[in-house]
């Protein structure tokens, strides 16, 4: 066989990818299997922060930038606090998950990474794969890139875009509760759309403050920096600081059907393969879901993307986001809701996708609205 076949090839060193590739590295049922992964990136700068809840102790622990056991939410006219006690809200910054990963792949002689650039994929019965250096074949590619064709027809289905701008802020006197994070703060606004902030404090004198939309468009940067500056001065009541770093992202929250673009030879991964919750753009534990799922699949013998997703909580998500883009504004009313009516447990195992029917009902009960229904019925 050719140097340059490989029995898999991951497409991108992103979440998706590296947690897929460590998935391998880490069960001995492809100890011997020839891995590749292509990015024509090194992956060496902190380019954003993964956040998420979890109970007890995880296999991220070792790289867990920080942890909270505490949350608030502010509505505009209610201030709601959660115990999220069994779970923690951790984060992790994508510079310590890069390398953390990174290093360990390349202890395992039989992984290779391939600091190029994908041009083309070519589906047969081997996959073959032109990069903008050379020419490789797999047997199967697990491939990261949003396919072109999905980029154009996204109107045509539910989407809204998630999308902000975070400062990395240090005081010079004690400003943050170490131990509560802002989850949503709707007391600033742009208009009547749904945005809030989020506060992630890192110590009494260090936090990640970000500005958060909800919404069909995206703003200028400097839209962002305005709010993030108001809510710093008028709601942290925060004068004197320095910004240390920053950062932005878009996230497609949608009902488009990523997964139509798998084939028997080829698994789209990560956003490309719909792994971004529809409803709250969360990915991180999704992933790691997701990649367990191949993981046995391959073993089984099986498509990789056999059972990926549970058909009831796209349906669910597919009502939210109906809801969202009808009336942009009612944002701030759901979330509301979600958290006052149910307990932070339920909701969790409900975004986790782990609720049992019972909470599915209590939480759409909580959410009982003309809105909802009207949404309920149009998804039909």
């Amino acid at each position: 066989m050719s140097k340059n076949h490989y029995d898999y090839i991951i497409i991108g060193n992103g979440l998706a990818g590296l947690q897929l590739a460590l998935a391998f590295n880490n069960d001995t049922h492809f100890i011997n299997k020839r891995i590749a992964l292509i990015d024509p990136s090194t992956k060496t700068s902190n380019d954003k922060t993964w956040s998420f809840w979890e109970q007890n102790v995880g296999q991220w622990d070792d790289i867990i930038y920080q942890k909270w056991s505490k949350a608030t939410i502010f509505a505009s006219n209610k201030t709601i606090d959660l115990n999220l006690h069994p779970y923690c809200y951790k984060t992790i910054r994508a510079i310590d998950f890069y390398t953390h990963c990174i290093t360990i792949l390349k202890q395992n002689e039989n992984i290779t990474f391939l600091n190029e650039t994908v041009t083309s994929v070519v589906d047969g019965e081997t996959v073959t794969i032109n990069t903008n250096i050379n020419k490789y074949t797999t047997n199967h590619v697990f491939d990261s890139r949003i396919a072109k064709d999905a980029m154009s027809r996204l109107n045509h289905y539910t989407t809204i875009t998630q999308h902000f701008k975070g400062w990395i802020i240090k005081t010079n006197k004690d400003a943050f509760d170490p131990e509560t994070i802002t989850m949503m703060d709707y007391r600033l606004k742009d208009g009547n759309q749904t945005t809030f902030n989020y506060v992630l404090p890192f110590s009494k004198r260090e936090a990640l403050v970000e500005f958060t939309y909800f919404t069909e468009h995206t703003v200028e940067e400097h839209v962002y920096d305005s709010y993030i500056k108001k809510y710093i001065k008028d709601y942290l009541k925060i004068e004197d600081y320095q910004i240390i770093e920053t950062e932005m992202g878009q996230i497609p929250m949608t009902n488009f059907p990523f997964e139509q673009s798998n084939t028997n030879n080829i698994t789209k991964i990560g956003t490309a393969g719909g792994w971004v919750k529809g409803s709250t753009g969360y990915s991180f534990k999704l992933t790691e879901k997701k990649v367990a799922i191949i993981i046995a699949n391959i073993k089984a013998n099986q498509i990789p993307s056999k059972d990926l997703f549970k058909a009831k909580y796209k349906f669910y998500d597919k009502i939210f986001l109906k809801v969202l883009k009808d009336e942009n504004y009612k944002g701030e009313w759901i979330f509301e809701k979600f958290y006052s009516k149910n307990s932070t447990q339920t909701m969790f195992r409900f975004l986790d996708e782990d609720s049992s029917f019972k909470e599915e009902l209590q939480i759409m009960y909580s959410l009982f609205s003309w809105s909802f229904i009207k949404a309920f019925f149009k998804t039909l």
